[in-house]
């Protein structure tokens, strides 16, 4: 989700090697390493190296310092952020959420719907982890349906992004199909929040599997516990990741000029 995507705690500012390693971030048919070549070609163009690491502090910041007002002004107000966003983050993302989904039990879908889906990067993940061509996203903000879209297409997947919002998702849980919503249920107000949760259950119940990704932090996430034991009861799991994944050059040297070093990526799921 664009508009409150959980950013910080992504990567930790001094790599541990981790309680649980990952495969390396190969990509044996070259889908992502296209995809990055794109981005840059894409967000490039305009920015200086200096003015992008500008831009992914101040991104950086916004969520980290400023969440409170995010609600009134997009993070992504500007040329700038967007290109951060995109060229940063979402790769995180891709990768994040790929190598979860390595790791989970049974998470082969025919389609998976992303909620709150940003740029794309995670639903496109799972389809391309799993052999499934198709994908559908969902977000409010016009620039991330756009990109959602070329992220798609860029990545060789049968997906459509639409605007819609998170709050209120046209859900239905087909059996075999895949929901995500990576770095999205924070950011929802807590009614809206509540109500989603019983959906995404009835969902499970109808045969879909549902994936839950936020950043590993718990200061933002006072909903966590009852999500949790809600996912749980329901025969579901909850996990902590910490993934030594090496990034690719850009992103690697982009993180570190803006203050950060990505050598160890974290999340927590739900899953079911």
């Amino acid at each position: 989700m664009v508009d409150g995507g959980g950013l910080e705690n992504h990567c930790t500012r001094k790599g541990t090697g981790g309680s649980n390693p990952s495969p390396s971030a190969s990509d044996p048919g070259g889908a992502f390493d296209r995809w990055l070549a794109a981005l840059e070609r894409r967000h490039l163009a305009n920015l200086t190296p200096s003015e992008l690491a500008r831009a992914l502090r101040a991104l950086s910041s916004c969520y980290v310092e400023r969440r409170a007002k995010l609600a009134q002004r997009g993070a992504l107000d500007s040329a700038g952020k967007r290109a951060a966003f995109a060229l940063f983050y979402a790769p995180l993302h891709f990768l994040v959420v790929r190598e979860i989904i390595r790791a989970l039990p049974d998470a082969g879908v025919t389609q998976v719907f992303d909620i709150g889906c940003g740029t794309g990067a995670g639903g496109a993940a799972w389809a391309l982890e799993t052999g499934s061509p198709r994908v559908r996203g969902i977000d409010r903000n016009p620039w991330a349906i756009a990109e959602a879209n070329w992220t798609y297409a860029q990545l060789g997947l049968s997906g459509r992004a639409s605007r819609e919002d998170a709050a209120r998702p046209t859900l239905r849980g087909v059996s075999g199909s895949g929901i995500l919503a990576a770095y999205t249920i924070n950011e929802l107000p807590d009614l809206a929040r509540r109500a989603l949760l019983d959906r995404l259950l009835r969902a499970k119940r109808d045969g879909a599997r549902v994936l839950i990704v936020e950043p590993i932090a718990k200061r933002m996430s006072g909903w966590w516990p009852h999500w949790e034991g809600a996912f749980q009861q329901a025969g579901g799991a909850a996990r902590e990741w910490r993934f030594a994944v090496p990034l690719p050059p850009r992103q690697r040297a982009l993180g570190r000029a803006a203050g950060l070093d990505p050598r160890e990526l974290t999340a927590r799921s739900l899953w079911l």
